[in-house]
């Protein structure tokens, strides 16, 4: 599976680097534990190209987010 980053960073970084290359904000998510979270909201929208058809990961995503904070 290719991995789903974001194309803002992509081009930010430059069209010559590999892909490979770690998306500046997956690594800051997955700090928090909710890089699984968000990975499955960005496929979801990758595929259906509408968030609000995507409310299970969003939800997900947030409840992960806020439960880190929580701990903080």
């Amino acid at each position: 599976m290719a991995k789903a980053g974001h194309a803002w960073s992509r081009a930010a970084a430059g069209q010559g680097e590999a892909e490979e290359d770690e998306d500046p904000l997956d690594a800051r998510i997955a700090r928090t534990g909710c890089l699984e979270q968000h990975r499955q909201l960005q496929e979801c929208m990758a595929e259906r190209q509408d968030w609000r058809q995507c409310q299970e990961q969003v939800r997900a995503f947030g409840a992960c987010m806020a439960r880190r904070q929580q701990r903080q």
